[in-house]
């Protein structure tokens, strides 16, 4: 018991240290913009179709859930407001980063896991460049841009979603009562709890992924292990922080 708990630790420290690192990094000359800007593409651009569907699935499912509860005490018209709330505050934030965990977490790792393996960034120490500085801080940087603009686009198209179910399918408002009840609804505290999520959240999906990728071991079956391994750490503490990011905003709006 005592060496599992020695080695959790261990590792820990280990992960502190990159994700140290690649923090450091990101001031340090040079800057490697082109390796930037191509996972930016990578990243935002192709997580693009499947953000604008959770996005507006979740919107629409969100508004129908409600109908038949906000029917039942006559508050109909507060559909807006309900589903915005719940889209900025919470869902939007989260929804989002699992999905950009899934998919760029597993592909963060796998990449750089098959690099190890490989001994290409063994090569590459060995040629004088710095791996932690050419292959983690691109990411983390692109992961940081980019998860908060992909969160913002799913709030919005998760509106869209909610205002196509609310008013022409239900009927449960009007277009205009919608969206002003919605802008409204919103304030400060909200705004800003729905842009500092996800960009937490980028830090660790980028991190979590880069550090298992980074000690990858056991050629392709332990690409596979720490590609696994990747999407459930950044999945658990993208829930772990949520609950005391929360924690914290409530407290402020209390």
């Amino acid at each position: 018991m005592l060496d599992f708990l020695k080695l959790k630790v261990l590792l820990f420290q280990e992960y502190l240290g990159l994700a140290g690192r690649a923090t450091q990094n990101v001031i340090r000359r040079p800057f490697y913009g082109q390796d930037l800007l191509l996972q930016m593409d990578t990243i935002g651009v192709g997580s693009l179709p499947i953000t604008i569907l959770i996005g507006f699935f979740s919107g629409a499912v969100m508004a129908l859930q409600m109908s038949r509860a906000l029917a039942q005490y006559g508050a109909s018209g507060e559909v807006g407001k309900i589903t915005a709330l719940t889209l900025v505050r919470e869902l939007g934030p989260v929804l989002t980063a699992l999905l950009v965990a899934g998919r760029n977490a597993s592909g963060i790792a796998s990449e750089l896991g098959s690099m190890k393996v490989t001994e290409q960034i063994d090569a590459m120490r060995a040629l004088g460049t710095d791996p932690i500085k050419k292959l983690v801080t691109p990411r983390l940087i692109a992961l940081c841009i980019m998860l908060p603009l992909l969160t913002v686009l799913a709030d919005f198209i998760g509106l869209f979603g909610g205002y196509m179910v609310g008013v022409p399918l239900l009927r449960l408002t009007t277009g205009s009562q919608y969206w002003v009840s919605s802008y409204q609804a919103l304030e400060y505290n909200d705004l800003a709890q729905g842009l500092l999520k996800p960009f937490i959240f980028a830090y660790i999906i980028a991190s979590v992924g880069c550090f298992f990728g980074m000690k990858t071991t056991g050629g392709t079956q332990g690409v596979g292990r720490a590609t696994t391994q990747a999407v459930v750490v950044a999945s658990v503490w993208i829930f772990v922080i949520d609950i005391f990011i929360t924690r914290i905003f409530v407290w402020i709006a209390t």
